[in-house]
This record gives structure tokens, C-alpha cells and sequence, in this order.
């Protein structure tokens, strides 16, 4: 079968495509478990700690620059970055506004946004965090649907079970 230039490159193009999705797609067992290393800028976690003190809440500081309150520890074992869990949780900007919310949802850990990464792993089921992400361990500079870029987020996470 002889091809044109256009169709060589196209034919390479689905190839291509059909690659990366299936790599995508495909079964991301064993995980290899690693450490989120990245820290907020300095500023983020200035603006977010302004936040926290106006509001009046007492929450304690991680160093990548995210704070948190445990209302509840849960018990028995804790995730780690390779577990699946599943959460009931709700998502609010700054101004009180919920952008998102779900219950029973199931998510690999290591497929979230980096405060929930690191956020989870603090509790057990059954137990109860709010995280206040800055924006560089939530969804940094880009608009996400009802979200505004550089956005500090407060999420409020029931962990229901570690699969």
C-alpha cells in the first residue's frame, strides 16, 4: 500500500494518538509511591494564612504550604499515595461559594490534585479534614469550570473507605 505524504503523516498522527491514550488508559498498577515535593511560593502561603486569620480559624500549617483542621482521625489504616479512596466531600472558594461536591466517590489518590495527595493521608476512614490549598497545590493558574485561576480553595473531606 503505497501512501501519500499527507496520509503517511496522518496514518503516524492516529498512530500516535491511539498510542499516548491507550498508555493513558491503561492499567496503572503497580504505583509507585512517591512524595509530592512541591512547596507553595511563599506568597500563596502569606495570602492563605491572611485568609485563615480573618476568618478567625485555628488551622495547623504543613510545610508545602497548605493548612488543614482534622475535625475527626478516623481509624485503622491511612491511605498512602498509591491507595484508591472514597470520599464524600465539597469543595468552596474563599467567598463561601460552592464549585463542587460528591458523595461516595471513589478516586485513586495518586490522580488527585497535590493537596489532596497530601491532605487524605493525615486521617483515616471514617475521619473528617478541611484543607485550605493555596493555589499551587490545587489548580494553580488555570480557570477549572467554576473555579478562578490562582484560587485558594477550602475543601471539607469525609474518607469513608481506603480500597
Amino acid at each position: 500500500m503505497k501512501f501519500s505524504s499527507n496520509k503517511r503523516t496522518g496514518f503516524a498522527l492516529l498512530i500516535s494518538v491511539l498510542t499516548v491514550y491507550s498508555c493513558g488508559t491503561a492499567d496503572r498498577t503497580p504505583c509507585t509511591q512517591t512524595t509530592v515535593s512541591v512547596e507553595a511560593p511563599q506568597s500563596e502561603v502569606t495570602s492563605l494564612k491572611q485568609y485563615l486569620d480573618a476568618q478567625k480559624i485555628k488551622a495547623t500549617a504543613d510545610k508545602r504550604g497548605f493548612f488543614y483542621t482534622i475535625q475527626s482521625a478516623g481509624s485503622g489504616a491511612k491511605p498512602t499515595a498509591c491507595s484508591t479512596v472514597t470520599v464524600n466531600y465539597t469543595g468552596k472558594l474563599t467567598n463561601g461559594t460552592t464549585f463542587d461536591s460528591g458523595n461516595d466517590v471513589t478516586f485513586g489518590l495518586d490522580q488527585l490534585i497535590l493537596g489532596w495527595q497530601e491532605g487524605i493521608p493525615l486521617i483515616a476512614p471514617g475521619g473528617r479534614i478541611t484543607l485550605y490549598l493555596p493555589p499551587s497545590l490545587a489548580y494553580g493558574a488555570q480557570d477549572q469550570g467554576d473555579i478562578p485561576a490562582n484560587s485558594i480553595l477550602v475543601f471539607t473531606i469525609d474518607l469513608l473507605a481506603v480500597l
